[in-house]
């Protein structure tokens, strides 16, 4: 008897254990791997070419002067409609840019300012001690999770990050799993439409890669605010 117990639970471990490989190579299949743009990381989802991620050393493009009025900020804030109480999560936080002033509309709220690299959250934590924003919470995510609590937030803000993620599949099931039922996922990308957009193409997006994409993770967009300079300002809601 007791061997016979042993053998189904062997048999249970391997039946596990192939149905997370074949779950894995399922996920693998959707990344293809081939030469592209030499700005481009050579991996590819959905027919768009992943790019490298932007590196802690350039920190100082994200402060710099000019990005109000390249990209109107204030405005996006804006289309966001923050309210006091909301709890909200920048993902790749970067320097903070969006976090403090999205902080700063939500008092009795909290941001969770989300990167991969310990050298932008130690930049944020560093603007917190001159800041009268307290309710910012720093968070380490990986590339495939951003480490955040289910349906525990109200609103998502990626503002030029998305088309970096390594693993867009993964992550954007993460997001969905922390975003509450009635929560808006905001992306913002700069305009691949727009020849103008005065950006690498590869670090662009099209509002119909975005809705493909977003879709194929179960979301469907609401609406695509036009209202800013060079990116586009949709926001995507749980499609069920």
């Amino acid at each position: 008897m007791k061997n016979l117990t042993i053998l189904i639970l062997l048999i249970s471990v391997i039946l596990q254990s192939n149905d997370c490989i074949a779950q894995n190579s399922i996920v693998e299949n959707k990344y293809i791997f081939k030469e592209g743009d030499f700005n481009g990381t050579g991996k590819w989802y959905m027919g768009r070419e992943i790019a490298y991620v932007m590196g802690y050393q350039g920190i100082g493009w994200l402060e710099r002067s000019e990005r109000e009025k390249e990209e109107n900020v204030s405005k996006l804030i804006k289309n966001m409609r923050i309210k006091p109480n909301d709890v909200i999560a920048d993902i790749g936080a970067g320097s903070g840019y969006h976090a403090f002033r999205m902080a700063s509309l939500a008092p009795n709220g909290l941001v969770y300012a989300v990167d991969i690299q310990t050298e932008m959250l130690m930049a944020i934590e560093n603007k917190k001690t001159f800041s009268e924003n307290s309710n910012i919470e720093t968070i380490l995510g990986t590339e495939k999770t951003v480490e955040l609590p289910k349906n525990s937030v109200d609103k998502i803000l990626m503002v030029d990050v998305y088309h970096e993620f390594s693993f867009p599949i993964e992550m954007i099931a993460s997001m969905k799993s922390a975003l509450k039922s009635n929560g808006e996922l905001f992306l913002i990308e700069y305009r691949a439409e727009d020849p103008l957009v005065p950006i690498k193409t590869i670090h662009k997006m099209s509002e119909k890669q975005a809705i493909k994409e977003m879709e194929a993770a179960g979301f469907k967009l609401r609406k695509n605010i036009d209202n800013l300079p060079w990116q586009h300002c949709m926001i995507f809601v749980k499609n069920n």
